[in-house]
């Protein structure tokens, strides 16, 4: 039976482990000093080595002819559990075995001492799928680990594993593979296969698994069985990627570059009725003309012919407006009932961009420099005559745009209640404020990354024990932070680890919260005036030799 490449070419060893230097030089030193921990968390995009370098690791520590690090890959145990059928290691699929029940199985299994290996490995792929039940099972294992046990969770989502799960394992990232080491890896596998390829081929295989290598030898298996003699042509490449040709690319570029809209629109015409789609042309594109600024700055792109040469007449300014354009009818493409309708609109605005190519005169600079001069004078002129109007115009211009910015809004009522108990109680106030801030660090690095640039702009203000208040310099940034439940469920684990309370997170716009905490010292300071008179009214009823009754009469308002 035919064997897949990446199921072939699967890494067996650390040395071969591609595009991930820093964690393969880690495992393999902790194997060679014995330093072995009890629970791994390895996550990373799809693809970049995640579940080999479990197997790998879970060979080197078993391995009884390990040699600085690296398995033999030739002892029983090693074949053994690169087949999969070595007992004590055990490789699961947490998709499909998420419940409690099979967690519970493992933790009573992992309490047995390994039958033929040195440690007992469990392997527990896309543990992210996990439910919350089965997490907390498997918390209890990992807070009293078992000897000479080890567990090894991969997953693609990290900020879908609860904050209890993350403090107890060590974290290993896997980076997404540079294109150049994808390539260079396809080229020894071809050379393996006696496979003859073209650069150019490999290059846009490499380009289109975006960072994955296991996407990079599905393409590539895929090109071979598309090829009758045995080799992998950029052609091949371009049909299976569903890519459009570099040919054709140079032609409808150029038509861009002339202004020529209707050769543009046919060079269109022709690319869609290949099958091709108009996404993917959109996309094409782009990278098209970011290899044209490339080379612009002095880089260098590979195979390109005479057309390619010529079209780098373009101006970068004009380069930036095209890529402006593009993406935004990239999203409309893509999403839109009629593609190739939007793929016209969008060659039509292309075509009838302004050339900025064309060299001005001597004379004519000259006369555009003294225009742009006598302006500048003029403006300066009208500016000092204007003086003060012309401060008063700016600040009107400066209110109208404040009326028309964008206005969040808050629970101001919770805000207002939350700086009551504070007054009342202070000390337990700032208690809960303090380990706020004393988590938010570990906050910060336990969230995604799109989470993360949400909180950067923001600070922990007020606390209590159900809500947190988090102050954002951007109004939209503390909306966008009250939509995503996600971020407020690993706030509220990391919370509840470091401080023992979980709050929810209540955003407000640092605008809104400084003029609602003013508000408040305003209405505190009024009732302690209010307060202040009545005790003076008060005393000024009884007579200064009945000042001892103050204490027992009750004044009665007429």
């Amino acid at each position: 039976m035919y064997q897949a490449l990446y199921r072939k070419y699967r890494s067996q060893t650390f040395a071969e482990m591609v595009g991930q230097t820093v964690i393969s030089t880690t495992l393999k030193q902790a194997v060679a000093s014995g330093k072995i921990s009890h629970a791994y968390l390895f996550s990373g995009p799809r693809g970049t080595g995640k579940t080999s370098a479990a197997k790998i690791f879970a060979k080197a520590m078993n391995c009884p002819h390990q040699a600085d690090g690296e398995p033999c890959n030739q002892c029983d145990i090693c074949c053994d559990i690169t087949r999969g059928s070595l007992e004590d290691v055990m490789e699961i699929d947490a998709a499909s075995n998420n419940g409690v029940d099979e967690i519970r199985e493992i933790r009573d299994k992992s309490t047995y001492a390994p039958s033929r290996a040195t440690y007992k490995v469990y392997i527990i792929d896309e543990v992210h799928m996990l439910s919350t039940g089965a997490f907390n099972a498997l918390l209890k294992t990992l807070e009293e680990p078992t000897e000479n046990v080890v567990f090894i969770l991969a997953t693609t989502e990290l900020h879908k594993i609860p904050a209890t799960i993350l403090s107890r394992v060590q974290r290993f990232e896997f980076k997404t593979i540079k294109s150049a080491a994808i390539q260079e890896h396809l080229a020894a596998v071809l050379d393996q296969e006696a496979v003859s390829y073209e650069p150019a081929a490999l290059s846009l295989i490499a380009r289109r698994a975006e960072g994955g290598m296991r996407d990079a030898l599905s393409i590539l298996d895929q090109a071979l069985s598309l090829t009758a003699d045995r080799q992998i042509t950029l052609s091949i490449a371009e049909e299976i990627t569903g890519s459009i040709s570099l040919a054709a690319l140079d032609d409808y570029v150029a038509d861009l570059l002339h202004h020529e809209t209707l050769s543009a629109l046919e060079h269109l015409g022709l690319i869609f009725d290949s099958g091709k789609s108009m996404s993917r042309f959109a996309a094409d594109l782009l990278n098209y003309l970011r290899d044209l600024l490339v080379v612009q700055a002095g880089g260098e792109a590979a195979d390109r012919g005479a057309v390619f040469q010529a079209n780098l007449a373009f101006e970068q300014e004009t380069l930036f407006k095209m890529i402006d354009l593009i993406t935004k009818s990239l999203q409309e493409i893509k999403q839109g009932t009629h593609p190739k309708i939007y793929a016209e609109m969008m060659t039509i605005q292309l075509a009838e961009l302004p050339s900025e190519t064309a060299p001005k005169s001597l004379e004519s600079n000259e006369i555009e420099e003294l225009r742009q001069e006598v302006n500048r004078l003029k403006e300066e002129l009208s500016a000092f005559r204007s003086g003060q109007s012309a401060a008063k115009t700016d600040s009107q211009q400066s209110a109208a745009n404040t009326k028309k910015a964008f206005k969040y809004k808050v629970d101001k009522e919770k805000i207002l209640t939350i700086m009551q108990e504070t007054v009342a109680d202070s000390q337990q106030s700032r208690a809960y404020l303090d380990a706020l801030k004393g988590a938010w660090n570990e906050i910060l690095d336990s969230i995604k990354a799109q989470d993360r640039a949400l909180l950067l702009g923001a600070e922990p203000v007020l606390a209590n024990s159900e809500t947190a208040i988090l102050a954002f310099n951007a109004a939209f940034n503390a909306e966008q932070a009250m939509k995503r439940s996600d971020l407020n469920a690993v706030f509220g684990n990391i919370m509840d680890q470091a401080a023992g309370f979980s709050p929810n997170i209540l955003a407000v716009p640092r605008s809104d919260f400084d003029q609602i905490r003013t508000e408040f010292a305003q209405r505190f300071k009024n009732q302690k005036q209010e307060e202040a008179e009545q005790a003076d009214d008060k005393e000024e009823l009884i007579p200064q030799d009945f000042a001892f009754l103050s204490g027992k009469i009750e004044t009665i308002a007429d």
